[in-house]
């Protein structure tokens, strides 16, 4: 339990919670913690974690997406440690944990990756971008390799380009394409960063807004990437937490052991032991309000068509705010409903893939160790495949098979989206074949997940975005929380950050919620120390 964050329970009353994701569950969990108050979460679906689920495809289990598990916030890194234990590790090691360096020799109490299911991995990360059919660090560094790689004349081109953006940089930067330039010059953002952005989004990176970069770039630049580099020479840290870091940095991160809807499920089960409900396909079909603007009921429709209306004190939505405004009864503004209206959102499909083997290996043989690799390859629609046994060995039915997941980014609209099953795998197996990573012989099965509005856009209308915010902000008990019901791209830590502390709202009577949106934007979210 949080002991150093407020508690009071003699708060009493019932928080009704639209969403089963990380912001939805964690909200929930705090409820139950910290006050007195009765959670009820309803999810549309038949899992829970949101993207963060974990899909069970015959022993293979998927992760949406990709999640590695740690946080600048040493908030959140407790509570993951909290319900799942970190792993026992076997001899001695240095792991240094919120400041503080421990040596494990192969502790008892830690639980047993090969005894129990609930335990917490500690991974390494190793990302990269395939681009002209080679592999390239990711970040990009500009060590010798890498440079070898661009050839002379580009690397030159690159260096001057970089130097000039840091004598002449973009004021005022206005879109990603500026944000881009100015942290790695113009030549290595058409080299690697163009094509790869536009296929995720499908708009060109000058009409997306340079507050994208900000949250999920944020503080990298050439100059850190080279910094950490070289630092990493002479440093012997390994910090799970790594508070200090980039979040494109990170090196090692938590994982649970049959991925990251594990997290959310157990999360639920502690929800229900305590007295909280969980409800699974159930959809919010009406948000009720009272005379004086405040809420005081969800009108629900569950799996079996029944309706039921369910009063509460409080409501917590991470459903997307296009879709709460369409479902408040009472009439919304012409120019909000107008802006939620033009709000975007891209939509995401992983195919997995079960092979045999895949084609490329490393250079001593075996298979590759990369988590995902970024594709920046214009002949193909596919933008990032992952490689499941490398998040955690336990995704795999047949640890003798390799497991992945091509990832496609597209909208409801396109034709990819609408495609049969069949289709989608054979165009995946056509595409890794192109690009060399792996033969189509050696596919031997394949399943194919779509997860709408995955990604919500930063063009459309949402540069009027602070118009939707201050009319809900004004509704006194509702709480907007996580990616989809703040319209912001949140990984999950920030997610989990939303709940809990709109949760410190309720038990302080703070009225004001900009602390909540401050989130994911102040300095330390930014990492930018």
């Amino acid at each position: 339990m949080d002991s150093e964050f407020p508690t009071d329970k003699s708060r009493t009353g019932t928080a009704l919670i639209i969403g089963g994701g990380p912001a939805g569950l964690t909200a929930a969990y705090d409820l139950l913690e910290r006050t007195g108050i009765k959670p009820i979460v309803f999810e549309s679906t038949d899992l829970l974690g949101g993207i963060s689920r974990t899909v069970n495809y015959k022993g293979n289990r998927i992760d949406i997406g990709g999640h590695r598990f740690f946080s600048k916030s040493q908030r959140v890194m407790n509570r993951w440690l909290e319900i799942l234990p970190l792993q026992r590790i076997e001899g001695k090691q240095q792991i240094t944990y919120q400041r503080r360096t421990t040596t494990v020799d192969g502790v008892a109490a830690a639980p047993d990756p090969e005894t129990t299911d609930r335990v917490m991995l500690l991974r390494s990360r190793r990302s990269r971008i395939y681009f002209s059919r080679r592999f390239f660090d990711y970040p990009i560094s500009l060590s010798p390799e890498t440079l070898g790689k661009l050839g002379v004349v580009r690397s030159i081109r690159i260096g001057f380009s970089y130097l000039r953006s840091m004598v002449f940089p973009i004021r005022p930067e206005r879109n990603l394409e500026e944000f881009f330039i100015n942290r790695f010059g113009r030549e290595l953002y058409l080299t690697f960063f163009k094509s790869y952005t536009e296929k995720v989004w499908g708009v060109p990176c000058n009409e997306i807004s340079a507050e994208w970069g900000s949250q999920r770039v944020k503080g990298l630049s050439i100059a850190k990437a080279i910094t950490h580099f070289v630092t990493k020479l002479f440093s012997r840290r390994s910090d799970i937490a790594q508070h200090g870091t980039e979040t494109s940095l990170i090196e090692q991160f938590l994982y649970p052991k049959l991925g990251p809807g594990q997290m959310w499920e157990e999360v639920a089960d502690r929800i229900r032991e305590r007295g909280g409900e969980v409800l699974l396909r159930t959809n919010v079909t009406e948000v009720l309000t009272n005379p004086d603007g405040s809420l005081r009921a969800v009108r629900i429709v569950s799996d079996d068509g029944s309706e039921r209306e369910i009063a509460g004190d409080y409501v917590f939505s991470s459903m997307p705010v296009q879709k709460l405004l369409e479902i408040l009864d009472f009439p919304v503004p012409a120019d909000v409903a107008q802006i939620a209206r033009g709000l975007q959102y891209r939509d995401f499909i992983t195919v997995g893939l079960l092979l045999s083997k895949l084609k490329v290996e490393e250079p001593g043989g075996g298979l590759i160790r990369d988590n995902w690799i970024y594709i920046q390859e214009p002949d193909v629609l596919v933008g990032r495949m992952q490689i499941f046994n490398n998040w955690s060995p336990y995704l795999v039915a047949d640890k003798s098979k390799v497991w992945i997941g091509l990832e496609y980014f597209c909208y409801q609209s396109e034709p990819i989206w609408n495609s049969p099953d069949a289709d989608l795998v054979q165009l995946a197996t056509e595409e890794l074949e192109r690009i060399g990573l792996a033969n189509a012989a050696d596919v031997l099965d394949g399943v194919v997940i779509r997860m709408p509005k995955t990604y919500p856009a930063y063009f459309g209308t949402y540069n009027r975005f602070d118009r939707i915010r201050d009319f809900l902000d004004r509704i006194p008990n509702l709480f907007l929380v996580g990616r989809n019901g703040m319209h912001r791209y949140n990984n999950q830590d920030h997610s989990m950050l939303t709940a809990m502390v709109s949760v410190d709202n309720i038990v302080l009577g703070r009225a004001d919620k900009s602390n909540i949106w401050d989130i994911n934007t102040e300095e330390e979210y930014h990492e930018e120390k």
